[in-house]
Formats: structure tokens, C-alpha cells, sequence
């Protein structure tokens, strides 16, 4: 029996891997403020399950609990692999560094960098203690190689993220332990962020006409087929330990 805990299961690209999963035969447990009622449907019609949980990450003070709840739902007698997809992320703020507020910039860390750290750390541990091998990806973005103007927290905890990727792969290496972890580029997709992004102002975001052009021209990619790739990369028994993967590599 296997499990997946998807992060930002409710919509976007999020709900189209958790989707994924289920059709494959991958029983899901959902995180994010507001389910899913097309998941559940789904799970039915493919005989797995998929139980939400709601939660907001920007709260880091319930993630242990959560955690829990999490451990009691995908550790079971029967389980054989967990996968771990760390989806969940927020855009805003998009302004210049000096304009950002101290609590907004506590907020975004919370959500891109902590709670994925935090959820990832919990679930090594007990997937070791347990036995369990643990295959775990953060979402990452060109973002974190890149730098771009109005985005310093986006590109900031993106760069984080991809070097705990790296460190966290190179402790289990060296643990020789059976958990895997790496980074996963989507690229552009069509997607709420994509949209947010396109509303905010050219004094604080100046590539804001590249990225309208992407929608203009038809160059968002579908949330389902970047969710394929992904699915692909994780199953594959010659998964590359704190690799960051590029969706541009396969499409």
C-alpha cells in the first residue's frame, strides 16, 4: 500500500498530482485550507482513498499536530512507500525588497521555506523509524537561480529550499537509508499564482509584460501534464538523490 501527502491539494497543480496519484492506485492525504470534492470522487472511482486536511501553513504553531495526524493516517502495517510532495507556496509579496513589511516576509518564509522543512524533517524521521522509505519533493522554480526584480522573498526561499534539497539528500546518503529527496521545476503553468502575478503592478513587478505574454500566447503549460512528469520521476527506481529536476528536460 502506498501513500502520498500533497500540499496545496485543491486546486492548481497541486489537486492535478494528488489526481494523478489516486489514478494510479496511490491512496492521498490532502493539505491546504479548502478541499477538494473532485479528489474525493476520484479516489472512489479508483478504489484508493483521499482524506484532507485542512490546514494552513503559514501557521507554523499547528504543524506539529498536523504532523501527527498525518503519521496516524500513512503509517500503517501495510504501507510500503510514502511520498511526499511539498506543493504548497504563495507568490505575494511581489515589490520591491524596500517595501516589504516584517510580517509579510514572515508570513512568505512561513509557507515556502519553514512548514516544507518542518513537514519533510518529521516525516524522515519517522519513515526511518518505521522503516518506510520516504520519497520526498520540493517544488521549486527558476526563481531560486535567477534573481528578479520584486520578487527578493519568492526567489530567496526558492534558493533555500533547493539547497536543503542538496544537504538533506547528502545526510540520508550518508545515513544509507532508502529515502529519497529532490527538487522539481515546473515551469510557467496555468495557474491562480500565474494570475495573481499578472496583477500586480510594472512599478513593483517589471517583467509583469513577459509574463502576460506567456498567457497571451498560449505558453502556460497544463498543471496535468507538468503533474505527469512528476508522478514519472518519483516511481522511477533510478531517482537521483537531491537532484534538482527541470520539467523542460521532458516536455
Amino acid at each position: 500500500m502506498k501513500y502520498a501527502i500533497v500540499t496545496g491539494s485543491s486546486k492548481g497543480l497541486g489537486e492535478s498530482i494528488a489526481k494523478l496519484f489516486l489514478e494510479s492506485g496511490v491512496n492521498v492525504v490532502g493539505l491546504s485550507r479548502s478541499t477538494s470534492d473532485r479528489l474525493s470522487v476520484i479516489a472512489k472511482e479508483n478504489n484508493t482513498t483521499f482524506k484532507h486536511v485542512p490546514c494552513d501553513l503559514g501557521k507554523i504553531e499547528t504543524l506539529e499536530q498536523i504532523c501527527q495526524e498525518i503519521t496516524d493516517t500513512v503509517f500503517t502495517e501495510d504501507t510500503t512507500t510514502i511520498y511526499l510532495v511539498n506543493n504548497a507556496g504563495v507568490i505575494d509579496p511581489v515589490k520591491q525588497s524596500i517595501h516589504i513589511q516584517p510580517d509579510e516576509l514572515v508570513g512568505h518564509v512561513n509557507v515556502n521555506t519553514i512548514a516544507p522543512m518542518v513537514l519533510t524533517n518529521y516525516l524522515l524521521n519517522q519513515a526511518t523509524e518505521k522503516d518506510v522509505p520516504l520519497i520526498s519533493v520540493i517544488i521549486t522554480s527558476g526563481a531560486a537561480e535567477s534573481p528578479m526584480y520584486g520578487w527578493s522573498a519568492y526567489c530567496t526561499t526558492k534558493a533555500s529550499m533547493n539547497m536543503y534539497t542538496r544537504t538533506v539528500a547528502l545526510e540520508q546518503e550518508e545515513l544509507e537509508t532508502d529515502n529519497k529527496i529532490i527538487a522539481f521545476s515546473p515551469g510557467v503553468m496555468d495557474t491562480g499564482m500565474q494570475e495573481k502575478i499578472r496583477s500586480s503592478s510594472k512599478s513593483e513587478f517589471v517583467e509583469l509584460d513577459t509574463f502576460k505574454g506567456y498567457k497571451e500566447n498560449n505558453l502556460l503549460k497544463d498543471t496535468e501534464l507538468v503533474g505527469g512528469v512528476l508522478i514519472d520521476i518519483l516511481v522511477d527506481d533510478d531517482i537521483q538523490n537531491g537532484k534538482v529536476y527541470y520539467v523542460k528536460n521532458y516536455l
